[in-house]
């Protein structure tokens, strides 16, 4: 029953990744084209917490402890509304194969994030890499300032970077109220946060975006924003903490790696980028650093328990 569990937990993080890794793209379509990047928070938020609260209401009510309730919305704020809006921010000015590949560091944001919140030690392999994680990121700073296709890759790549740290926080901050509550009760509350920060915010800006005006309104912006609110953010959102339940934030965080595949994939193919030879050495980097991490320091450690 265990092992069935972690394989649908498994099944369950590698579709949500698939899902993420096509919305990097389709987020750069919709802000190119169609909405602001605030306007694209708040429909996000609202539409997903709509949908999660229809849900809540066919199923059985769980009551949700005081103290996880605030761990819940703080993790909401951080994983959804920081992240998130940081995300639009960065495609607004980097490609979306530089900033999948920069997602591919999630699972050492993850580990340097433990070592600061709750102590995990960094050991020497660790070490090396992070090390190595840096120097791919660099690269791609580099060549992003030289060849790079986006309007300001330096800033979007700084902002990548602290989309993946905020995410981290987020994982590691809601990894026990995750194994506590169904998916749902969970995000109806990270949305309905989400919604009450947003929303406000983005309302003077609705009358000016293409996706919202009459004369302007076309069904393909429409669907790609259905895409994002109801895979890349309800299906997608509902995945990770039903994931997190039987897997740690770390093993949840080694499938980010699938994001840069498939969003480098679809952008390259529609236009968005072109490949030069950085982007799959920095590819390789990124990967051998999160290889390095997660795997290779924890098979080292059960090596030496044994």
């Amino acid at each position: 029953m265990r092992n069935t569990s972690k394989l649908q937990a498994h099944g369950a993080i590698l579709l949500a990744n698939t899902i993420f890794g096509l919305g990097i793209p389709i987020t750069k379509l919709l802000l190119d084209n169609w909405v602001s990047p605030m306007v694209y928070m708040a429909t996000r938020s609202l539409g997903a917490a709509v949908v999660f609260w229809i849900i809540a209401a066919f199923m059985k009510p769980e009551k949700v402890e005081r103290r996880d309730l605030m761990v819940i919305m703080l993790g909401g704020l951080m994983g959804f509304v920081v992240s998130q809006t940081l995300t639009a921010e960065a495609l607004n000015y980097t490609s979306p194969v530089y900033f999948s590949l920069i997602a591919t560091l999630t699972p050492v944001a993850v580990m340097l994030m433990a070592a600061l919140f709750i102590g995990e030690r960094i050991t020497g392999l660790k070490f090396v890499g992070v090390l190595i994680g840096i120097g791919g990121a660099v690269l791609m700073v580099v060549m992003g300032q030289s060849s790079g296709s986006g309007t300001n890759d330096l800033l979007g790549i700084m902002l990548a970077i602290l989309t993946l740290l905020t995410w981290a926080i987020y994982m590691i901050i809601t990894r026990k109220v995750a194994q506590k509550y169904t998916p749902v009760t969970q995000m109806k509350y990270v949305f309905l946060i989400s919604s009450l920060v947003t929303v406000p915010i983005a309302l003077p800006e609705l009358a000016d975006q293409r996706l919202y005006c009459a004369a302007t309104f076309g069904w393909d912006g429409a669907l790609e924003m259905a895409f994002i609110v109801l895979l890349a953010t309800v299906l997608g959102y509902f995945l990770i903490p039903f994931a997190m339940r039987s897997l740690s934030a770390t093993a949840v965080s080694i499938y980010t790696n699938l994001q840069p595949m498939v969003a480098s994939f679809i952008a390259i193919i529609i236009g968005q980028d072109r490949l030069t030879w950085d982007k799959p050495v920095a590819a390789v980097l990124v990967l051998l650093s999160a290889y390095i991490v997660t795997v290779m320091a924890a098979d080292g450690r059960n090596t030496k328990t044994s």
